[in-house]
């Protein structure tokens, strides 16, 4: 199966691919230039720049956006002069300076769920996870009682259902994926067990994604794959890509039937052997996907 590139957007670090089915367009972020992309079908992209190293988005209604950003959860909204006017709606005490959020996706029932990390990928387990519930309180809860000593949270999904949330931790000297019992009335995960050791698979587990059929989807960044694995934790499936580091993957175009995975340039080395590095690709995976819940509030 060939992976058709559909821009070369030269990311610095795409993430966050989220289809946007009124518009037939795709976005995604790249997290340290801030900037929000769209690109649609007939070949445009725009793009629009931010203040603050932008790690994930989810979509509102109407046109608008959440954001996980470096110091707290923005309201975001797309200027026709190419800027992201960024509306805070509540912060985040890190646990260390230097720190962002990173991966992140929106529950069944519109809950956004976002990780923080070292920016500078340290080793310290000082990431954690936090939940965001606009139609509650609006503010930010951290998960650390359930989620505590990550790195590098990553790879967070929801099965069809929403009664499992997923999370992986990509740094080097983890490389796990978590399965949770998810309680979808009161939002929280409990029963935290492994449900894939990606210390046995090629490449280290970046985002990822459910179809739906229960199967989850991971970027497997360093080994240029994206893998599919049984809600039982068997590999199923593994898709080749013509850059060595996809960051994270979802569902779209029209029938949900495309795979889209953002990926990473990597600064300073030479890329003669994947020139394409920070492209964004599309895959033909042979299954469907399921719309993107849109965040409360």
């Amino acid at each position: 199966m060939t992976a058709e590139l559909i821009t070369d957007a030269r990311n610095a670090t795409g993430e966050s691919p989220v289809w946007h089915p009124q518009e037939n367009a795709l976005y995604w972020v790249d997290i340290p230039a801030g900037r929000l992309h769209r690109w649609q079908p007939d070949g445009q992209t725009h793009h629009w720049a931010a203040d603050e190293m932008l790690g994930c988005i989810v979509r509102r209604q109407q046109g608008h956006w959440l954001g996980a950003m470096e110091s707290g959860i923005f309201h975001l909204t797309a200027q026709a002069d190419g800027r992201l006017v960024a509306d805070k709606r509540t912060s985040v005490e890190h646990a260390r300076p230097g720190m962002r959020f990173n991966d992140g996706r929106c529950d069944r029932q519109g809950r956004f769920w976002a990780g923080t990390m070292q920016t500078n990928m340290g080793a310290e387990p000082v990431g954690a996870l936090y939940r965001y519930d606009a139609t509650a309180d609006a503010t930010v809860k951290p998960m650390q009682a359930r989620l505590d000593r990550l790195i590098v949270p990553n790879g967070m999904a929801f099965s069809p259902d929403g009664k499992t949330l997923y999370v992986s931790d990509s740094h080097p000297s983890v490389q796990l994926i978590w399965a949770f019992d998810y309680d979808i009335d009161s939002g929280t995960p409990h029963n935290r067990r492994i449900f894939v050791d990606m210390n046995q698979h090629p490449g280290r587990p970046d985002g990822a994604a459910v179809d739906a059929e229960g199967c989850y989807w991971i970027c497997a960044i360093d080994a240029g794959q994206v893998l599919r694995f049984t809600p039982e934790g068997k590999l199923d499936r593994a898709l080749p890509l013509p850059v060595k580091k996809p960051t994270m993957c979802a569902f779209g175009g029209p029938q949900l039937d495309t795979l889209f995975v953002t990926s990473i340039r990597p600064q300073g080395i030479d890329l003669s052997d994947q020139p394409l590095a920070g492209g964004v690709f599309a895959l033909n995976p042979g299954v469907k996907g399921l719309p993107e819940p849109i965040a409360g509030g």
